[in-house]
């Protein structure tokens, strides 16, 4: 296919899925629900924040949050955007209490879930939770909500929650979309805003519902801390890539940059992909400990704002060529992010061409390189080549200027 005609393809689908997602039929209920999250005023960008669970899995507590929420603070991420301080799984006890509701590791969270929550507020942060749509959690050490949502969501609003991570164990074989919509029923009903964190796995491909139901919606099976698996969770996420919006993201997992399976040029193309795919930023690592590698990446502002643009729309890969790959979106103010990733072990010059990305082959572009942070000095018409180092990335903000 000629590459015109792909970009036609590809601006006509975004505006089929605009006229779409707005005027097609849903019941009353479902319009309400979407009404209503849309009012919280959440996720109009992608979230940013940590979370507990890539690197320490149960082996959390409360001091380990307490320090996060600290570190979040000390280190500046937080003025950058990264605000939720996520508890996953394992924070509660087996069982409910005499009244069915769920209760905080006796051990664990001696404090309670609200004196954690007033302590990450009174860092300037927010607070998330972990629940499951299911009978127990996936640690199976804790139980699920389903059957118990309304009160779950009570629980959580009464401790100021501001963030639910909505997992899909021991479901009872319940198709998802007759479970995590109660939950989004049971949320507006609480009356707290709650970010709403679909983790369905990719399942029954949330994307195609998601936006009815949650802020956000996992199009992957959990990331692992290695290349080949971060390349394969962005590839599956991308093909959703017409779904995403403000308000409502695909969401490819948490990130796994500090935990030292990869280096630090594969981690910059984990952190490169992610931002131009508009999926949340959720730190995975332990930030109290992270090196100066990895607060480098986490905390490249400019790549940052590609991930928060406003315009909220999420990045394709436009072109493959073997190992070569080049994936563009457009940002706000008619400019255009790119990604040149080489996945091979070779040195090799990648070029993109205007007609892939969406810009006029006319176009004079200035080129920003965003991990270098320097404007080249060269301008550009038709195409940017550039030598690209195995498993590594060039990313380049493009702004037309003639």
């Amino acid at each position: 296919m000629e590459r015109s005609k792909m970009l036609m393809a590809f601006v006509m689908t975004l505006m089929f899925c605009s006229v779409s997602a707005s005027s097609r039929p849903f019941n009353n209920r479902e319009s309400q629900d979407r009404r209503n999250l849309l009012a919280n005023g959440l996720g109009a960008t992608p979230p940013m924040g940590w979370n507990s669970w890539n690197h320490f899995y149960c082996r959390h507590n409360e001091t380990i949050i307490r320090e996060t929420a600290d570190a979040l603070v000390s280190s500046g991420l937080s003025k950058l955007g990264y605000i939720y301080v996520n508890i996953d799984d394992c924070w509660g006890e087996i069982a409910r209490d005499g009244d069915g509701n769920l209760v905080a590791h006796k051990t664990k969270y001696p404090s309670g879930i609200k004196a954690i929550a007033d302590y990450v507020h009174g860092k300037g942060l927010k607070l998330g939770i972990y629940s499951d749509a299911g009978y127990f959690t996936c640690s199976k050490t804790q139980p699920g909500s389903l059957g118990h949502e309304e009160q779950d969501a009570n629980t959580f609003a009464s401790w100021d929650v501001d963030y639910l991570k909505y997992d899909n164990c021991d479901n009872g074989g319940i198709k998802p979309l007759d479970r995590y919509p109660i939950m989004t029923r049971a949320l507006i009903k609480a009356g707290r805003p709650i970010y709403f964190s679909l983790c369905e796995w990719g399942d029954m491909h949330p994307a195609l519902w998601g936006y009815q139901v949650g802020n956000s919606w996992r199009t992957t099976d959990d990331i692992q801390d290695n290349w080949a698996s971060m390349l394969s969770r962005a590839d599956v996420n991308e093909a959703y890539a017409d779904l995403a919006r403000p308000g409502g993201w695909n969401d490819p997992d948490m990130l796994e940059i500090g935990n030292g399976g990869m280096k630090k040029s594969e981690y910059i193309v984990h952190f490169s992909l992610w931002a131009i795919s508009k999926a949340p930023l959720i730190i995975g690592c332990d930030i109290r400990h992270m090196s100066e590698d990895t607060k480098e990446i986490l905390s490249n502002t400019e790549v940052i704002a590609v991930d928060q643009d406003p315009l909220g729309i999420q990045g394709k890969k436009v072109r493959m060529e073997g190992a070569l790959e080049i994936w563009a979106g457009p940002l706000s103010g008619c400019r255009v992010a790119v990604v040149l990733l080489n996945k091979g072990r070779r040195r090799k010059a990648i070029t993109a061409l205007w007609d892939d990305i969406g810009l006029d082959p006319t176009n004079v572009v200035e080129a920003r390189d965003l991990w270098e942070h320097k404007t080249l000095e060269r301008k550009f018409v038709g195409s940017l080549t550039a030598t690209v180092e195995p498993h590594a990335c060039k990313m380049y903000l493009l702004k037309p200027i003639g």
